[in-house]
């Protein structure tokens, strides 16, 4: 699920933390790092456990409809195909989310408000009353609307951000505001894997893709604080103009964690390396800092390559 993009970002930004506090430590850095990892897979099953907060909220509000109709001796057929979705309770009943979120205690209770809210806004929904007026409901029905649910009320939601940033706090969590969207693409690949005959132990997407992702962020990580005072002196050799305590600190800590990457894995093309950090340039620093971060990292690449010192083909006369 974690992919080398989020990895990259999360190095980046446990290194502004580490070196913003002297008594860190490299294995305090690489603890952060991998709680980063978790905190993010836990998002994942906050998520996919909202299809089950969503639908108990309206199981009671079908429940409140049912005592005043009879307080008010008033006729009312209940409509049960939103409660009784197949797809919510097959992700009701999987082992793995469940066993997750009793593990770690992922509970809604300082996001109820956004499960009010997003509640309303699907029963106002188009695509909701047509769910729930269609003359029949197959499978792929019950799938098809959770997954509208997470793309058009879940994706992008104010109400949402608000909830997690109360559960952040209240969970110990972090960059769930920051990465919901993100998780929440991930969330509608999982439902694409579930078809009518899912059980419970249906697989989930695992944190990682695959292992060596790990391993990559936690070398990467390395390779950045221990050639920190390397990096900091090229930086600085190629400033041509700018004064070196003028340059943002985050344009360092990109600068810097770019160069561990290009030096230290030739596996990894050189063109890959430098668009991956010039995009995160673009996301978490100044408005033209890549413009800055692209200019310095070609200027060293190019003096290590004439140098005979840079392993990579730069691309660059």
């Amino acid at each position: 699920m974690i992919n080398r993009t989020m990895v990259r970002t999360r190095v980046v930004q446990t290194l502004f933390a580490y070196y913003q506090n002297p008594d860190k430590t490299t294995i305090s850095a690489r603890k952060e790092l991998n709680k980063s990892f978790a905190d993010t897979y836990d998002l994942y099953f906050v998520l996919l456990d909202f299809a089950n907060e969503l639908t108990a909220y309206a199981q009671r509000q079908m429940e409140e409809q049912k005592t005043r109709a009879r307080a008010t001796h008033s006729s009312w057929t209940p409509n049960r195909r939103f409660i009784q979705n197949r797809f919510a309770q097959q992700l009701f009943d999987n082992r793995i989310l469940r066993a997750r979120i009793q593990e770690q205690r992922l509970v809604w209770d300082s996001g109820m408000t956004a499960v009010s809210e997003i509640y309303r806004q699907l029963t106002e929904s188009d695509f909701y009353r047509e769910y729930m007026e269609a003359d029949s409901c197959t499978y792929e029905d019950d799938k098809r609307i959770w997954r509208l649910i997470y793309q058009h009320l879940l994706f992008g939601s104010e109400a949402l951000q608000e909830a997690l940033d109360e559960m952040e706090v209240v969970l110990d969590k972090s960059n769930w505001t920051v990465d919901a969207d993100v998780v929440i693409s991930y969330i509608v690949k999982t439902i694409k894997r579930f078809n009518v005959d899912s059980d419970p132990s249906t697989p989930l997407l695992e944190m990682f893709d695959d292992e060596s992702e790990l391993q990559f962020a936690n070398s990467l990580l390395e390779q950045a604080i221990s050639h920190h005072d390397e990096y900091e002196e090229l930086i600085n050799t190629h400033l041509k103009g700018w004064e070196a305590d003028r340059i943002a600190y985050m344009d360092r800590i990109i600068i810097g964690t770019a160069l561990a990457e290009i030096l230290n894995f030739e596996e990894i093309p050189l063109t890959v390396s430098l668009n991956e950090y010039i995009e995160l340039a673009k996301e978490y620093s100044g408005d033209k800092s890549y413009m800055f971060i692209n200019g310095i990292l070609s200027e060293v690449l190019r003096d290590m390559k004439y140098n005979g010192t840079f392993f990579k083909a730069l691309g660059v006369k």
